[in-house]
């Protein structure tokens, strides 16, 4: 007998396939992911291998959902697109909304999308408690994203979502991967750069190149490029990528506060989820009197718990007469 009301998360991002299972109640009771398969030496993959990839992954996943019968299913959030904007769009994306649309018109129950950026925002105010201010911004620096957005809550619980800082040329998860490649780690390269950096006993300096609060990583990441071409040590290489990019953010986020009037942010994304970097942002943050928000690291990253969390505070609303609902 089916009795309890759960929803399902589903995301299909560049690089993972997820799905999540929450109670109405905000309770998580599954998450399963399937980290997409990038040949040896490869730097990505093509939009056409991904949807290949995720569609192969989806009904995997799904049958690794245990006790069924006893889940009655009463919404389903997806990730819909990259960005909150009318214009983004990523093949990738179609694959997990596909699969959301035929189930939501099988079962009869809501379907609520959202775009992948809003997933990370919704995964990390689940799992990191807050901020639960009317202003706060929001760092998501992954593989395809470094954008630094300012967050406004609305009375009716809804918010705005504003682009106040970015990277200008390469994002982080870009520096890391090129630097993880050419030093012969896996990609994706960020868990293992970050093992790598923990066998350093010194770091190897790259430049910081911040405007305000513009970042740009394509300087560092072609001097560390250049520092393994001439045999520089490995581990000394990985952590002052860590320090490049966590003093970027620092000096970009410590501008931002100041021009912005805000004093707490929330970290997202695969970059963010990287320990060294979240406790040299706490450190030298805390100084200015700025909070740092930080869900868990396997929330951090690609999943679909946001996805999740978001039709459950959809269905507790009463579906927020269409609007998206992210109220603590």
């Amino acid at each position: 007998m089916k009795n309890k009301q759960v929803v399902l998360g589903i995301d299909t991002s560049c690089y993972t396939t997820s799905l999540a299972i929450m109670t109405v109640t905000g309770e998580l009771l599954g998450d399963f992911r399937r980290i997409l398969t990038v040949k040896a030496g490869g730097c990505g993959l093509a939009q056409s291998e991904m949807v290949f990839q995720h569609t192969r992954n989806l009904p995997e996943l799904i049958e690794q959902i245990k006790d069924m019968n006893e889940l009655q299913v009463v919404a389903i959030g997806v990730s819909s697109r990259p960005r909150p904007l009318a214009e983004s769009y990523m093949p990738a994306f179609l694959t997990g909304l596909g699969l959301a649309r035929s189930l939501a018109k099988v079962l009869q129950v809501p379907i609520f999308t959202l775009s992948h950026q809003e997933n990370h925002l919704e995964a990390g105010l689940w799992s990191a408690g807050g901020p639960s201010t009317s202003r706060f911004l929001l760092l998501h620096a992954s593989g395809g994203t470094t954008d630094i957005m300012k967050v406004t809550r609305q009375e009716d619980c809804s918010f705005i979502l504003e682009t106040v800082g970015e990277s200008i040329d390469l994002h982080a998860g870009q520096f890391i991967d090129r630097v993880g490649v050419a030093l012969g780690l896996p990609f994706p390269a960020g868990p293992h750069l970050e093992q790598l950096a923990k066998s350093a006993k010194e770091f190897f300096p790259l430049p910081v190149a911040v405007q305000k609060e513009k970042i740009s990583f394509s300087g560092p990441a072609t001097a560390a490029l250049r520092a393994i071409a001439t045999g520089a040590d490995k581990g000394a290489i990985a952590r002052g990528t860590e320090i490049a990019i966590g003093e970027a953010f620092h000096r970009s986020l410590r501008n931002v506060c100041s021009q912005e009037n805000i004093q707490d942010i929330l970290l997202v994304g695969g970059v963010a989820a990287n320990k060294f970097i979240r406790d040299l942002l706490i450190t030298k943050l805390a100084k200015r009197n700025i909070k740092i928000y930080v869900p868990e690291a396997k929330y951090s990253g690609d999943g679909a718990v946001g996805a999740a969390a978001h039709a459950m505070k959809r269905m507790r609303d009463g579906n927020a007469n269409g609007k998206s609902v992210y109220c603590n």
